[in-house]
């Protein structure tokens, strides 16, 4: 996975700052999402949800609004039609230079953003909502005493999150005109809604509000102990999983990624990108990557195929002295097997004028953790050459290769 950064021309013609997280290889969609209130692209819950989204094939643009974060602009003369005014900007630069987005997320006030703007992009087929408000005056909570002094003074200053911004009228005539029943039942879109029980910051009837707003189809998916700005890894991580799981019911299946599906008993391995060494693997249901260092031409997203191979000596190994242990009872309580390749010159080797005097040497440092005998140590050293990997790159390999039909 990659980040490109970017910038586009915001509603009031500020530069705005943003990032593409691209996947490997050609993106099955393209996601925009929509960040919290003072939030800013790169706040954690934004940065991990699109990052996983894009680990998963959907490019994702995330981006500053106008006075917040790396954007142009001042944010003091922003209000929620400016962010929505921003989200649309957004979508014409991807159309122009990508693809429009065919998912849009929101996360809080975003989210709120994301609804209200979503029947004005036509090619977006799913929404998704995360702890978002039913009303976007909800956010006037968050002023406390300071509501009165901008309503009398025509602006004031409030901290929100740690830092000071400054608040003007104009902001809260202008949230406080918006509705968003019409736009939600007037979606004509799969929506997504996602919301904490405990959510202090932004209630769970809110989610209950947007749900019974929307015409199906609609979906709920609880986030369970998350705070309100996802701060837990785990969380965001739920998160991104539960919407490409459930984006891919309404987005056109024939672009969505999907696994290689190697039959039984086979390793298949296939480009990710031809204009790369990025490859995809797949084994028994598990998807891995391979790439080589950018020193080599790659871009270094995997291991290379000899980590790969020193990865199975040492997995092996490592499996090898569990089950040993297991059987003999040894009070082993944890391996680390660290396995290096290099190319080394042999003084006695049959082959040597057909591959220059050298051959393969993996060397393994083997760390064994527990109350552990001489002996014992000793033992489970031998048992590491028996393990079956070991025994396999010693032995004699034939491969046999063809060109299917």
């Amino acid at each position: 996975m990659k980040t490109e950064r970017l910038t586009f021309t915001g509603h009031d013609g500020s530069l705005l700052a943003a990032r593409l997280d691209l996947p490997v290889g050609k993106p099955a969609a393209y996601a925009l999402f929509a960040h919290c209130f003072t939030c800013s692209k790169d706040f954690q819950a934004s940065r991990r949800i699109s990052q996983r989204l894009a680990s998963l094939g959907i490019a994702v643009l995330r981006f500053d609004f106008t006075g917040l974060g790396h954007s142009q602009g001042e944010f003091a003369n922003t209000g929620f039609s400016s962010n929505m005014q921003d989200l649309l900007q957004a979508t014409r630069f991807m159309r122009e230079n990508y693809s429009a987005p065919q998912l849009l997320i929101g996360h809080s006030l975003g989210g709120a953003a994301i609804l209200a703007i979503a029947r004005e992009v036509p090619e977006a087929k799913a929404v998704v909502t995360i702890g978002a408000p039913a009303d976007p005056g909800h956010v006037l909570q968050n002023f406390g005493d300071q509501l009165g002094e901008i309503c009398t003074e025509g602006e004031a200053s409030v901290k929100l999150g740690g830092r000071e911004f400054t608040i003007k009228r104009e902001f809260v005539e202008d949230i406080s005109a918006i509705s968003l029943e019409r736009a939600v039942s007037g979606l004509r879109k799969a929506l997504l809604v996602m919301h904490a029980p405990l959510d202090e910051t932004v209630d769970i009837v809110n989610a209950a509000r947007l749900f019974q707003m929307a015409k199906h189809p609609k979906s709920f998916v609880t986030l369970d102990s998350a705070d309100h700005l996802l701060s837990r890894q785990e969380d965001a991580d739920y998160a991104a999983e539960m919407i490409s799981a459930w984006a891919q019911r309404y987005i056109d299946v024939q672009i969505l990624p999907k696994y290689l599906n190697a039959p039984e008993g086979i390793t298949r391995v296939c480009e990710a990108d031809p204009d790369s060494f990025t490859q995809d693997i797949s084994a028994a249901g598990h998807h891995l990557i391979a790439d080589e260092p950018i020193s080599y031409g790659g871009n270094y997203l995997g291991p290379t195929p000899y980590q790969l191979v020193a990865a199975g000596l040492g997995a092996c190994t490592s499996m090898t002295l569990r089950m040993y242990a297991r059987q003999k009872k040894i009070p082993l309580e944890h391996v680390q097997v660290d396995v290096s390749h290099a190319k080394i010159h042999a003084q006695d080797c049959l082959s040597c004028d057909k591959n220059g005097g050298k051959i393969d040497q993996f060397e393994r440092q083997i760390t064994l953790t527990g109350d552990l005998t001489g002996e014992q140590r000793k033992r489970l050293l031998e048992i590491a050459d028996r393990c079956p990997v070991h025994k396999t790159l010693e032995g004699d390999i034939s491969i046999v290769t063809r060109l299917t039909d």
